[in-house]
């Protein structure tokens, strides 16, 4: 494998909305992301990926672009972006922006300019489609539920967009559009941008002709994914992008890949991939169900590792992973991957080294570092993201009673990741002297970046840890770059792994509230990493309080 600048590294997403406000609005920006820069290096972050900031009427909190050239005016102006730019430098890290381009917003000119002339170059930059009476051009459901039509504003046409009615698709088999695309792309790494994360590339290819399928549900449609499983071709999109953009830069990409074919995976990231990498969703999409949230399965220790373990094997060393535990779109992970009831902080620890361990590069979400938990919501009405006002409908269509519907879909809401970034005990968690745009978790006095700093058990310095152990000259080598292969597999609600390189790490979980006993390969050479204070060894047996993890040099 050709080595690359940014395999060593560690990254950090910022959802600039909820993560440090500057001015009292209640809206974090970025001078506010500015002004943490310090904390973030102190972590040992390397790359910043923000999530959309560019002007948005919000329809999809920022993932509905209506100018892909500029910054909202929410968030700051150019001048700020550009010395977010020019202040990361200084700190040897790296900006990535969110590239959405799958679809814009319907407020974008394009699009505009197809409403007014539908036949017109920029009709041809979506998806229309002649309007009949009564019958929609498919039976493709969107992603946040109704049918994926929408009636063309002012025309006898319908236009397709796969999520929101606000977010219309952009038509990627029109050269001319793509072009368009390119030439963004270009405009900001010649700014001095790192890179990007690609949000859901996937959609950008539909399967030609357009046909209705099999409805899965009583409205009579059928979920997206059934056409996209039949679509052929995105690698020819993929292939040009990276030649006329990130290649030419050296840029990083990392790309939101769902079902991509097992075939497919060098393609995507092997050596001369359409991306760096590409984030791994087998833990998140675990125990998803086509009826709703309502149905889905909750994922347990054994499970997680499973998920875990099926991933590192698919991709072997073909390339690199992104590893997350949670992002934007996700509850919080400790909440979702923890039994309920055991969040603590030697819980939260566990599961930091488990997946930061795993072999790829690990993304930490704002907060995760000090281990923010689910939002307690006592009412719908408390509730901002579209998909979970969507999914608390289909619950209630589905018999489940208004409380038990909001406790379904409390437990997987996009706000639980999108509330302020708890950065003191102070009023508002020390996000804004304003009224925050999203409420605030109450257990901010608890949990909050300003305690943790200055406790060496804290959850935050057991990731600063971590981060370091990657970094660690001796074993960066085998971290980075090292095999991984399973250990004790079998054993209920133990996750253990190797890391094998020019040197032998063993990282060993106990994934359980109950003490484990585990057996030792061999004597081992030197702790790395504990989160407990206490090694207790009898010849080779390691006795291992609960959630206790630990990562040793054999």
């Amino acid at each position: 494998m050709t080595k690359k600048w940014w395999h060593d590294k560690v990254a950090y997403q910022i959802y600039p909305k909820s993560f440090c406000d500057s001015n009292g609005d209640g809206i974090g920006d970025i001078p506010g992301i500015i002004s943490k820069l310090d904390y973030l290096q102190d972590l040992g972050v390397d790359i910043i990926w923000l999530s959309p900031c560019y002007p948005s009427p919000l329809a999809d909190e920022g993932y509905d672009i209506s100018d892909y050239y500029d910054i909202d005016p929410r968030f700051g102006a150019m001048a700020d972006m550009e010395k977010l730019l020019e202040e990361a430098k200084k700190r040897n890290m790296y900006i990535l922006m969110d590239l959405v381009v799958n679809h814009c917003s319907d407020e974008h000119e394009w699009f505009k300019k197809a409403c007014q002339d539908p036949d017109g170059k920029y009709g041809n930059f979506f998806y229309l489609r002649d309007k009949k009476e009564g019958e929609l051009p498919t039976n493709w459901r969107s992603y946040f539920g109704g049918p994926v039509w929408e009636d063309l504003p002012g025309t006898d046409k319908q236009y397709l967009h796969v999520f929101h009615k606000k977010q219309p698709d952009l038509n990627w088999e029109n050269p001319k559009l793509r072009e368009e695309v390119y030439k963004n792309i270009n405009w900001w790494l010649d700014k001095g941008l790192g890179g990007f994360r690609i949000d859901a590339i996937i959609n950008i290819k539909k399967a030609l002709p357009f046909r209705s399928y099999e409805p899965d549900r009583k409205d009579g449609l059928c979920n997206i994914q059934t056409m996209l499983k039949e679509a052929k071709g995105i690698g020819e999109f993929l292939g040009e992008m990276r030649d006329r953009t990130f290649k030419n830069y050296d840029a990083f990409s990392v790309g939101e890949v769902f079902n991509e074919k097992p075939e497919e995976i060098p393609d995507f990231i092997g050596e001369n991939g359409y991306f760096s990498s590409m984030f791994d969703f087998n833990e998140t999409i675990f125990g998803t169900s086509e009826k709703g949230w309502y149905d889905a399965k909750p994922i347990t220790p054994d499970d997680y590792k499973r998920c875990c373990f099926e991933s590192q094997a698919k991709i072997g060393d073909i390339g690199f992973l992104s590893n997350i535990i949670e992002n934007h779109d996700e509850p919080r992970g400790v909440s979702r991957y923890i039994p309920e009831g055991e969040c603590c902080p030697q819980s939260k620890k566990l599961l930091a080294a488990l997946n930061f361990m795993l072999r790829g590069l690990p993304f930490i979400y704002q907060g995760q570092e000090i281990g923010m938990e689910n939002v307690p919501f006592s009412s719908i009405d408390e509730v901002d993201d579209i998909s979970t006002l969507d999914e608390y409908q289909v619950a209630l269509d589905a018999g489940l009673s208004p409380a038990d519907a909001l406790k379904v879909v409390a437990k997987f809401s996009r706000d639980n990741a999108r509330t302020p970034m708890q950065w003191s005990d102070e009023a508002n968690a020390g996000f804004t002297t304003g009224k925050p745009w999203l409420k605030v978790n109450p257990n901010y006095t608890a949990i909050n970046a300003k305690s943790q700093l200055s406790d060496p058990d804290s959850v935050r310095s057991f990731y600063k840890k971590l981060i370091a152990l990657r970094k660690n000259p001796e074993y960066k080598e085998t971290v980075v770059y090292g095999a991984l292969e399973p250990y004790l597999e079998d054993t209920h609600n133990l996750m253990a792994y190797y890391r094998k390189g020019d040197k032998t790490l063993l990282v060993i979980g106990n994934y359980q509230m109950e003490a484990q006993a585990v057996e030792l390969p061999s004597e081992y050479k030197k702790v790395l990493l504990n989160n407990d204070a206490d090694l207790a060894l009898e010849g080779l047996t390691l006795k291992l309080k609960g959630y206790q993890v630990i990562i040793l040099e054999m």
